[in-house]
């Protein structure tokens, strides 16, 4: 699969307005900042974020309740494993030089949620130009038509053969280490279908774990960001075909990530 390059960027920040949609995290706070810091007029809208138990209901509706337990189960775990891959997370920040505390002077406003009429409502008052999510929900068929302006995200694996969550993990568990990365691309109704604009790759390290691929994933790929934002703020929008299968990809349950970490490694 070929390399979707990102254009060169011009120096110092130049207008927007751009609203990005997050809730909140470590690793979308790195790229708020590194769009905060190459566009002048940026404002976050941060929603609560969704509840275990909705996630849990959701997500057996979806796949069956063993599934979705085991899927819970593994989030728990390695939620408890992120003290112990602090130091790598510290490397990967130096590496490419971000950071993931959100900077003060960056204007925040809150929601329930971004399907929510208050959040179209604040949307539309601060005009954007370009909307950019990372880490949030789904956006509503309603939702998209009602915000008029390109609406992009962030996606922490290779689209089209890696969607939805975990796609870094997935890529090196399926012996497909050459597509280990990210994508931007452009949001319609479905989960990381719509049209890429930019991807990078990356090369995790033995240290890494599900808990530093996103951060990897996102630290190093600030730049086709900041380039797919550029081009929609002029116009310029360019969608490039990327062949593929196409999957949507979920947490692993615990039994599947315990026996990938204790017989690959792959934590």
């Amino acid at each position: 699969m070929t390399e979707i390059a990102s254009p060169n960027q011009a120096a110092g920040k130049r207008p927007g307005p751009i609203v990005m949609v997050t809730a909140g995290g470590e690793n979308p706070w790195i790229m708020i900042n590194a769009l905060a810091g190459r566009f002048s007029d940026v404002t976050v809208i941060e929603e609560q974020p969704e509840s275990k138990g909705l996630f849990l209901r959701r997500r057996a509706r979806k796949l069956g309740w063993p599934m979705a337990l085991g899927q819970l189960a593994t989030m728990i775990a390695s939620r408890f494993g992120k003290r112990f891959t602090r130091s790598r997370a510290e490397e990967i920040f130096a590496t490419y030089k971000v950071s993931g505390k959100l900077d003060s002077s960056i204007p925040i406003k809150s929601v329930a949620s971004i399907n929510d009429a208050d959040a179209i409502k604040q949307i539309r008052a601060l005009k954007p130009g370009v909307i950019f999510l990372i880490s949030c929900r789904l956006l509503k068929a309603e939702t998209l038509a009602a915000i008029p302006c390109p609406v992009l995200n962030f996606h922490a694996g290779i689209n089209p053969t890696y969607r939805g969550l975990m796609g870094g993990y997935w890529a090196l568990v399926n012996d497909d280490a050459e597509n280990f990365g990210a994508t931007v691309h452009l949001v319609d109704a479905g989960v990381d279908t719509g049209g890429v604009l930019y991807q990078s790759r990356q090369r995790p390290s033995q240290s890494d774990t599900m808990h530093t691929y996103p951060l990897l994933q996102t630290a190093a790929s600030t730049d086709i960001a900041i380039a797919a934002v550029t081009d929609a703020l002029d116009g310029k929008l360019r969608p490039v075909d990327v062949a593929g299968p196409s999957r949507q990809w979920f947490h692993p349950p615990i039994w599947a990530w315990v026996w990938n970490g204790l017989t690959r490694r792959i934590w």
